[in-house]
């Protein structure tokens, strides 16, 4: 029974608008008319049936022996059966592996779109990752300027303590002079002294009034020298003072090192994963590329299936079958 509204009137008719255009009917011109519908089995039954008709002006010219006759039908049959079996089975397989391909690609492309949202991702993840590593370094170097200004202050500090060092050493200098003086000068009195009660008397009143001058000068010499004392031990308080200042900003300056030194650990640690995030990235580049190409072999694969069909097409519409070719 004939397929998809195929009889033999419909077949008939189109064989004849073939051979009105000057064409020869073959199965495949036939089914072609037909708008490819219809088996060709059943389109070769029918043709086999009209073309089985004869003009009457043939009726009468001799014919080959009938065993002859339908041995050739018979083989003509069986091969066109045959060819129809295999380019349905070649049809078939085309088509199966054709799905199989298209599934294949199809699953390449949503691992391919897999893979680029994971690389959005990743440079997203990157991104911010940078955006911490340049606020990180704005950090380190705002606390290596401030350290920088710390370091500064601290040497302008130690240039004023050596100056008020080196002031409590002119001051101790002076006092030590002072105080030799005022012993040599208390030795040479009692020499004096010693030497004046051997004189005569005469020179004891002289003596009295040169002791007076002298004791007088004593006493501006110790007004002097208790006035040292009083700029010593204020020079002192400002020494300690200054000592205590330097102290402050000795440990003031450890804790920024450390601060500075925890910050460039900080560093080195989003150095490290952001070279891990880029290795990564590069890894899965890689992958993506390998992907990509397989795709483009199944793809040339799928081609080359596609002209074979084709090809084999053109062929079998370029070579009639041996039914078609039998003589009438």
């Amino acid at each position: 029974m004939a397929r998809g509204g195929i009889n033999k009137a419909v077949v008939q008719q189109a064989r004849q608008v073939l051979i009105a255009r000057g064409e020869y009917p073959s199965i495949d011109a036939v089914r072609i008319e037909l708008g490819n519908t219809g088996s060709k089995t059943t389109i070769h039954r029918y043709l086999k049936e009209l073309e089985g008709i004869k003009p009457a002006a043939l009726q009468g010219t001799p014919a080959l022996s009938d065993t002859l006759a339908k041995l050739v039908a018979q083989l003509a049959e069986q091969l066109q059966e045959e060819a129809d079996a295999r380019v349905e089975q070649a049809e078939a397989s085309f088509n199966e592996q054709r799905e199989q391909h298209e599934a294949q690609l199809q699953l390449a492309q949503q691992a391919l779109a897999a893979a680029h949202q994971q690389q959005q991702i990743q440079d997203a993840a990157l991104a911010a990752e940078s955006e911490r590593l340049n606020a990180t370094q704005s950090t380190l170097q705002a606390e290596q300027l401030r350290g920088a200004s710390l370091n500064q202050a601290l040497g302008e500090l130690q240039v004023r303590l050596a100056d008020k060092e080196e002031q409590v050493r002119s001051l101790e200098e002076k006092h030590r002079h002072a105080r030799d003086a005022l012993e040599h000068y208390r030795s040479a009195s009692r020499e004096q002294r010693e030497q004046d009660q051997r004189r005569h008397e005469a020179q004891v009143q002289q003596l009295q009034v040169e002791m007076r001058q002298l004791q007088q000068g004593l006493i501006v010499k110790q007004d002097e020298l208790t006035r040292l004392h009083r700029d010593n031990e204020r020079l002192l308080g400002e020494h300690r003072q200054a000592s205590s200042e330097r102290k402050v900003l000795d440990d003031l300056l450890e804790q920024r090192d450390t601060q500075i030194q925890g910050l460039r650990t900080i560093l080195a640690q989003a150095q490290g994963a952001s070279d891990e995030m880029r290795r990564q990235l590069h890894a899965q580049n890689q992958s993506l590329e390998e992907k990509r190409a397989l795709c483009a072999e199944q793809g040339r694969q799928l081609q080359f299936l596609e002209d074979q069909l084709l090809k084999r097409d053109e062929a079998h519409k370029a070579h009639p079958t041996i039914t078609e070719l039998v003589p009438k």
